[in-house]
């Protein structure tokens, strides 16, 4: 089997229970260098071949992993944070799916879960934002238009901005667009991992706060007023009747 594995934000201690096991076993790790930590790849059994995915192309990456499949080893593709979310998985699966090799894939944390860790706050916010946006910028991967910052910016939700730090000032510009200048903002920087890094601020000064603290990649921007706003669940109080509590 052929599992393509969520490696997660950084902290090895944030694996899974499953993909631990799976990097036990595994006989063929392929893993995103340049984002996935050593630390990580040290959960690996010493005897196993670790293949950096960072210089080879897709057409490379299948042939290692049908060449092992042949043998009936167990290959983990291993993916930062969960596949789901801009893992570039869906090719891979469709070149697996053409050959007839099966996979599983094994979900993992975000690092927009860390994230929202590291800043000690809630996406959510009873009374507050009940909607999160995960998006990034148009760059060399295009976005529709319909899905522009400035366009999603208009719900003023909580956003998890990906892949997009390198270019706050057009982050920051869109933004405006939909948020105001002091809505609150904050830039994870390699979200629990030990180099973690926070950066705090409005919205109409972000550009300047990035470029300050020097951050060019692997941070994700958090904007909306979840960052500062407080909210009351009715869940705890004695006022509140559910299927589990009468009102005192």
């Amino acid at each position: 089997m052929i599992y393509f594995v969520g490696a997660g934000p950084g902290d090895p201690e944030l694996l899974t229970v499953k993909a631990w096991r799976l990097l036990q076993q595994a006989d063929l790790v392929i893993y995103a260098g340049s984002l996935v930590p050593l630390e990580v790849m040290d959960c690996c059994r010493p005897e196993a071949k670790k293949v950096n995915s960072a210089p080879l192309v897709l057409e490379e990456i299948i042939a290692l992993m049908a060449e092992y499949h042949q043998r009936q080893q167990l290959v983990v593709r291993l993916h930062t944070g969960d596949p789901s979310l801009y893992g570039a998985i869906g090719e891979q699966m469709k070149a697996l799916d053409e050959l007839g090799i099966p996979y599983e894939i094994v979900p993992g944390v975000s690092s927009f879960l860390a994230a929202a860790a590291a800043v000690k706050r809630e996406y959510t916010v009873p009374g507050g934002s009940q909607t999160v946006i995960i998006t990034r910028l148009a760059g060399r991967t295009p976005v529709p238009q319909e899905q522009a910052l400035a366009s999603l910016a208009q719900h003023r939700g909580s956003m998890a901005i990906f892949l997009s730090v390198g270019l706050a000032a057009q982050v920051q510009q869109e933004l405006l667009q939909g948020y105001p200048p002091d809505t609150p903002v904050a830039v994870v920087e390699r979200a629990s991992q030990p180099a973690e890094r926070v950066i705090r601020g409005k919205l109409g000064e972000l550009a300047k706060l990035v470029e300050a603290a020097g951050i060019t990649k692997t941070a994700l921007i958090l904007v909306g007023d979840f960052l500062t706003g407080e909210g009351k669940s009715l869940l705890y109080q004695k006022e509140f009747t559910h299927e589990f509590r009468t009102a005192r």
